[in-house]
C-alpha cells in the first residue's frame, strides 16, 4: 500500500460514521473535503483556494444583538475550518512554491500562524530565542517553515511587479484592494523588521543535522480529535512526513542565499555569504537531486545566482574569477581598465556568447559615465559601439542609431578600428556564405554613406573588402559612386597632388564664413575676420547670417563705426552673445560680451555702457537659472548693480526696455520692497512704467496684512491696472450715416499695454507678489455687473469694490488674464491651496464641474497631508463646500451631495434629503453610507429604503446607524473624532475618483 493510500485510509478510518456533537454545517463541511478530495483515487491535489475559503469563514467577524462588530469567536466551528485549511496545505506537502503562487501574503501568513499554533510553538516567544534541537520535530519544522516563508516573502517583494491595468473605478472593489494592499504592506513591514531574527533561526536550523517531520492529515486529525495524544504519537520521531536533514539544509541554504543576495545591494560584503550558501545548495543538489516530496529548486535560477555571485565577489582563485566574460567585464568596469573591456567585446564577436541585451546595457552604462563629464570614455564608447554594431550585422539585426550618430564625423582612426573589428569578427576560411554576404553588404553601404574620398579608399583597398566583394560587385559600386560624384575612381589610388591643389579665393572665403557662423570663441572670430578682411574689403561680414540679430537701438550705434573690421567684430560678438543668452548658454555669452566690452572700451563710452548693461542682464539670468532657482539670495554686488542701473542718468545711452523690466522683477522676486518703496528716485518712477508698477506692487505687499490705511497704496495699484485693462472707444460714421462704436483692445490709456503687463508678471516668482496681483485681477473680474459666480482669492478685500466707468473695462481680456495668471502661478507652486481654489472657481464659473471638483479636492489634499489632517476652515469655507455640492449634483452624484451637506457649519438637511430621493445617481450610492456620521440623514435613509422596499440597502443604513461611536450619548470629542475619520475616508475616496 502506498503512503498516499495509507494516509487516506487513516483519515477515513479515524472519522466517526455519525455526526459529532456539533452543528450539521460543520460536519458536512468536513465530510465534503475528505470525501471529495481524499477518498477519490485522483492524483490531483485539492484546490488551494479551499484554504482561502476556510480561513475567510473562520476569520469572519460576528455581530452581537446590539449590532456591534465583534472579533471572530474561538468556537468549534472556526477551529474545524482552520483545521480543514491546514489539511489542504498538508495534502500539498507544505510546498511553499505551490502555496505562494496561489495564496496572497495575508492568507499565507494566517495559515502558517495556525500551523505554529497547532504545533505547540510557545505563544509570545521569539523564534530566535528558542533552541530548535530541544523541540519536538514537528514544532521545529513549523518554525523553520514559517521563517523560510518570511525571508522568501521579503525577497519576492523586492522584485518589480507588473501593474494590472485597472478597469472602471468601483468604490467597493477599490476599497477591498486598498485594504488588502495595506494589510500586505503591514505584514511586509513586520517581516522586514524581524528579518535578522528569521536569518538567525535558519542559520541555527543548518546546525541541527537531524531529520524533522511536518504535519500530515493524519497527525492533524490526531491533534484535533484526541487531545490526549498531543504529547504522544503526534510529537514522536515517527509522526508526520519525514524531511531528511540534507533536504532541509538544501532548501534553507537556497533561501538564505536569496536573502543575502538581496541585502548585497546595500552591503557588498554580504554577497560572500550568498555565494557560500548557493554553492552549498549546488553541492547538495548534485548529491541528492533538486526535487523532493517537500520542495523543488529551480536549477536555472540557482545557476544565475551562482554566476552573479561569482562576478560580484572577489576570489583568491584567479582562474575561477576570470572564467567567464561577465566576471571579466565587471572587473574591467570596476577598475576602469577599458582597453581590456574592448578586447573582451572584440573576442566575443567570434564566439557570440554575450547576449545582445547585456552588450547594450554595458554600452548604456559607458554612455552615462561619459555624459557625467568623463571625456576619456568617448573613445571607449565608440569602440564598444563598433563591436556591438559588427555583432549585430553578423547576426542579421538592424544597425543601432548610436552607431550612426557616432559616425556623423568619421575619421581615419575610426575607419581603421572599424576595419580591424570587421577583420577579427569573421573567419573567412570557416564562415558561411550568408555571413560573408552580410559583412560585404555592411562595408559596401558604409562606402556609399561616406563623402571623404580618402576614407572611401581606405575601405575599398582593405584586404577584407577585396576578398568579400567580387570584381563585378566592386565595378558596380564604382558606378554608383560615379553617379553621385563623377570625379571618384575607386579602382586606382587617388593621386596625392589632387589633395594639394590650392583652393580658389572664393572657396577659402566661403569656408571662413562657414567657420565664422559656427564659432563662439571670440578670439577665433577675431582671427577669421582679420583673414576675411585681408582677402576682400568690399564685403560686410556682419550680414552673412540672418540669425545675427541686434536690437535696433544698438544697431544704429554699431553700424555707425567707421572702421569696417571693428564694426563687423562688435556687431557679430554682440549678436552671438545675445543668441547664447536666448538659448541659456551663459558661459559662452559671458565670454563674447567680455571680449566685446574690452574692444569698445577703447573707443566708445556709449557702447561700453551698453555692454555693461547687457552683462548685468546676463548676470541676472545666470543667477536666476542657477543659484537663484534653489532659493539662494543673490550677492549684494549684483543687487547694487541692479539699483545702479535703475538710477543711471547717463544721457544718450541706448536702453533696452527688457533690462529695466528684468531689474524690477529681480528686485520684487528677492523682496527688495524697502528700496522700491522708499529709495527709488521720483523721476525714474515717472518715466519708467515698470519701475512705477514695481513700486506700487512693493508698497502694497509691504503693508499686507495691515490697517485700512494700507488700502491707499492698493487703490493706486488698482487704478493703474484698471487703466491698462480699459479700452479706448472711438466713434465712426458709416456710409449709411449711422455712428458705430469701435473698441480697441490694446488701449494706450495705461502706462503699458496689457500684453506687456502679463509678460512682466510672468517674470515674477515671489508668492506674495503673485498672490497680490492675482487677487487684484480676480476682484476686477468679480466687479462686472453680469457676473454670476464670484471667484474667491486671498487679500481680495483690500481692493475697491466698484469702478466709476464700468463700460470702459475690457472684461473679456480680464477673464483671459486671470486664467493665464493662475496657470502661470501653479507652475511656480502647484501646492498653493489658495491658487488651486481660484483655478477651481474658474472651472466652476465656466461649467466645467468635474475639473472644478478636481482642483477643490487638490486644494484640500495639499494642505492636509492628503486629508490625514483636518482641512483648514479658511480653505474649505461654506462657499467652497456649496460649490462642491453643486458640482456633484450636476454630475448626478447625489449620495456625494448628501455627504458633503454634513461638511457645512449648519447641516443642509433639505438639500441632502432631496439628493437622496434621486434614484438615478451615478455614484456608488449605498457604498458611501459608511461615510455618513449625521444620524438624522442615516435615519432618513432607513425610512426611504423601507418605503421603497429596498431591504438590503436599509440593512446597510441600519448597520451604519448602529455603530457605537455615533451614539448621541457619547462625549462631544468622540462624536467629532468619528466625524473627522469619516470626512478623511470620504475625501480620500473622492480624490481617487477625480485625480
Amino acid at each position: 500500500m502506498s503512503a498516499e493510500a495509507a494516509d487516506r485510509e487513516a483519515a477515513t478510518s479515524s472519522r466517526p460514521c455519525t455526526p459529532p456533537q456539533t452543528s450539521w454545517f460543520e460536519f458536512l463541511l468536513e465530510e465534503a473535503l475528505l470525501e471529495q478530495h481524499l477518498q477519490k483515487p485522483s492524483p490531483d491535489p485539492p484546490p488551494v483556494q479551499l484554504i482561502v475559503q476556510f480561513l475567510e469563514q473562520a476569520s469572519k467577524p460576528s455581530v452581537n444583538e446590539q449590532n456591534q462588530v465583534q472579533p471572530p469567536p474561538d468556537n468549534k466551528r472556526n477551529r474545524i475550518l482552520k483545521l480543514l485549511a491546514l489539511k489542504v496545505a498538508a495534502h500539498l506537502k507544505w510546498d511553499l512554491d505551490v502555496l505562494e503562487k496561489s495564496l496572497s501574503v495575508p492568507v499565507l501568513n494566517m495559515l502558517l500562524n495556525e500551523l505554529l499554533c497547532i504545533s505547540k510553538v510557545p505563544p509570545g516567544t521569539k523564534h530566535v530565542d528558542v533552541d530548535l534541537s530541544s523541540l519536538p520535530p514537528t514544532t521545529a519544522m513549523a518554525i523553520v517553515l514559517y521563517n523560510r516563508w518570511a525571508i522568501r516573502t521579503i525577497v519576492q517583494s523586492s522584485f518589480p511587479v507588473k501593474q494590472v491595468k485597472p478597469g472602471p473605478p468601483q468604490l467597493n472593489v477599490m476599497n477591498q484592494m486598498q485594504q488588502e494592499k495595506e494589510l500586505t504592506e503591514n505584514i511586509l513591514k513586520v517581516l522586514k523588521e524581524q528579518a535578522t531574527d528569521s536569518i538567525l533561526v535558519l542559520e541555527g536550523a543548518l546546525k541541527l543535522n537531524k531529520d524533522l517531520y511536518v504535519h500530515t492529515i493524519r497527525t492533524l486529525d490526531l491533534l484535533a480529535m484526541e487531545p490526549g495524544m498531543v504529547n504522544g504519537e503526534t510529537e514522536s520521531s515517527t509522526a508526520g512526513l519525514k524531511i531528511s536533514a540534507e533536504e532541509i539544509q538544501c532548501q534553507v541554504c537556497y533561501d538564505l542565499g536569496a536573502i543575502y543576495f538581496q541585502q548585497g545591494s546595500t552591503n557588498a560584503a554580504v554577497h560572500e555569504n550568498a555565494k557560500e550558501k548557493f554553492f552549498k545548495t549546488k553541492e547538495l543538489i548534485a548529491k541528492n537531486g533538486s526535487s523532493s516530496v517537500h520542495f523543488t529548486i529551480d536549477e536555472e535560477r540557482l545557476a544565475g545566482y551562482c554566476q552573479a555571485c561569482g562576478v560580484l565577489t572577489s576570489s583568491s582563485d584567479d582562474a575561477s574569477q576570470q572564467a567567464t566574460p561577465y566576471s571579466q567585464i565587471h572587473s574591467s568596469m570596476k577598475s576602469g581598465n577599458y582597453q581590456d573591456l574592448v578586447k573582451i567585446f572584440l573576442e566575443d564577436n567570434l564566439t557570440l556568447s554575450l547576449p545582445v541585451q547585456f552588450r547594450q546595457s554595458v554600452l548604456r552604462e559607458l554612455f552615462q559615465k561619459a555624459q557625467q563629464g568623463n571625456d576619456a570614455l568617448d573613445e571607449v564608447c565608440f569602440k564598444v559601439c563598433v563591436c556591438n554594431t559588427v555583432c549585430d550585422v553578423l547576426q542579421g539585426r538592424t544597425i543601432d542609431i548610436q552607431f550612426c550618430q557616432l559616425f556623423l564625423k568619421p575619421s581615419k582612426e575610426k575607419i581603421d578600428f572599424l576595419l580591424e573589428v570587421c577583420s577579427r569578427s569573421i573567419n573567412l576560411e570557416n564562415a558561411s556564405e550568408a555571413l560573408k554576404r552580410k559583412m560585404a553588404a555592411f562595408l559596401k553601404n558604409l562606402c556609399l554613406g561616406l563623402e571623404d574620398l580618402q576614407l572611401v579608399f581606405m575601405i575599398s583597398s582593405h584586404e577584407l573588402f577585396i576578398k568579400l566583394l567580387k570584381d563585378d560587385e566592386r565595378k558596380l559600386l564604382v558606378d554608383q559612386m560615379r553617379k553621385r560624384s563623377p570625379r571618384i575612381n575607386l579602382c586606382t589610388k587617388p593621386v596625392t597632388s589632387f589633395y594639394d591643389i590650392p583652393a580658389s579665393a572664393s572657396v577659402n572665403i566661403g569656408q571662413l564664413e562657414h567657420q565664422l557662423i559656427l564659432s563662439v570663441d571670440p578670439w577665433r572670430i577675431r582671427q577669421i575676420l582679420i583673414e576675411l578682411h585681408g582677402m576682400t574689403s568690399e564685403r560686410q561680414f556682419w550680414t552673412i547670417s540672418n540669425k545675427w540679430e541686434v536690437p535696433n537701438v544698438y544697431g544704429n550705434v554699431i553700424l555707425g563705426i567707421k572702421d569696417n573690421l571693428t564694426r563687423d567684430l562688435v556687431y557679430i560678438l554682440m549678436a552671438k552673445g545675445l543668441h547664447c543668452c536666448a538659448i541659456k548658454d551663459f558661459v559662452h555669452a559671458k565670454q563674447l560680451f567680455a571680449a566685446c566690452l574690452e574692444l569698445v572700451t577703447e573707443f566708445s563710452p556709449k557702447l561700453r555702457q551698453v555692454m555693461l548693461n547687457e552683462m548685468l542682464l546676463l548676470d541676472i539670468y545666470t543667477h536666476e537659472a542657477g543659484a537663484g532657482a534653489s532659493g539662494e539670495r543673490p550677492p549684494s554686488d549684483l543687487i547694487s548693480r541692479v539699483r545702479g542701473y535703475l538710477e543711471m542718468r547717463v544721457p544718450d545711452i541706448p536702453l533696452r526696455q527688457v533690462i529695466a523690466e528684468e531689474c524690477v522683477a529681480f528686485l520684487l522676486n528677492w523682496c527688495e520692497n524697502e528700496y522700491l518703496t522708499m529709495q527709488v528716485p521720483l523721476p525714474l518712477v515717472q518715466t519708467n512704467p515698470y519701475v512705477k508698477l514695481g513700486q506700487l506692487l512693493a508698497a502694497t505687499c509691504k503693508e499686507l496684512p495691515g490697517p485700512k490705511e494700507s488700502r491707499r497704496t492698493a487703490k493706486d495699484l488698482w487704478e493703474v491696472v484698471v487703466q491698462i485693462c480699459s479700452v479706448s472707444n472711438q466713434h465712426k460714421r458709416g456710409n449709411d450715416g449711422r455712428v458705430s462704436l469701435i473698441k480697441h483692445r490694446e488701449s494706450t490709456l495705461g502706462i503699458m499695454y496689457r500684453s506687456e503687463l502679463l509678460s512682466f508678471i510672468k517674470k515674477l516668482r515671489e508668492p506674495l507678489v503673485l498672490t497680490t496681483i492675482l487677487s487684484l485681477f480676480v476682484k476686477l473680474h468679480n466687479v462686472r455687473e453680469d457676473i454670476v459666480n464670484d471667484i474667491a482669492a486671498e487679500h481680495i478685500s483690500i481692493w475697491p469694490s466698484s469702478i466709476p466707468n464700468l463700460q470702459s473695462v475690457d472684461f473679456e481680456a480680464v477673464a483671459v488674464t486671470v486664467k493665464e495668471l493662475v496657470s502661470y502661478a501653479l507652475t511656480i507652486n502647484a501646492n498653493n491651496h489658495f491658487w488651486l481654489i481660484i483655478q477651481a472657481d474658474i472651472y466652476f464659473a465656466t461649467n466645467q464641474y468635474s475639473a472644478a471638483l478636481h482642483y477643490y479636492l487638490q486644494a484640500g489634499a495639499v494642505c492636509s497631508d492628503f486629508f490625514n489632517k483636518m482641512v483648514p476652515p479658511d480653505v474649505y469655507t461654506d462657499q467652497v463646500i456649496k460649490r462642491m455640492i453643486k458640482c456633484c449634483s450636476l454630475l448626478n452624484c447625489h449620495t456625494q451631495v448628501a455627504i458633503l451637506c454634513q461638511f457645512l457649519r449648519e447641516v443642509d438637511y433639505k438639500t441632502a434629503f432631496k439628493a437622496l430621493q434621486e434614484q438615478n445617481s451615478h455614484d456608488a450610492m449605498d457604498s458611501y453610507y459608511e461615510y455618513i456620521w449625521d444620524v438624522t440623514i442615516l435615519e432618513y435613509l432607513t425610512y426611504l429604503h423601507h418605503k421603497r422596499g429596498e431591504t438590503d440597502k436599509r440593512q446597510i443604513a441600519i448597520k451604519a446607524i448602529g455603530q457605537t461611536e455615533l451614539n448621541a450619548s457619547n462625549p462631544e470629542e468622540v462624536l467629532q473624532l468619528a466625524a473627522q475619520r469619516r470626512k478623511k475616508k470620504f475625501l480620500q475616496a473622492m480624490a481617487k475618483l477625480y485625480f
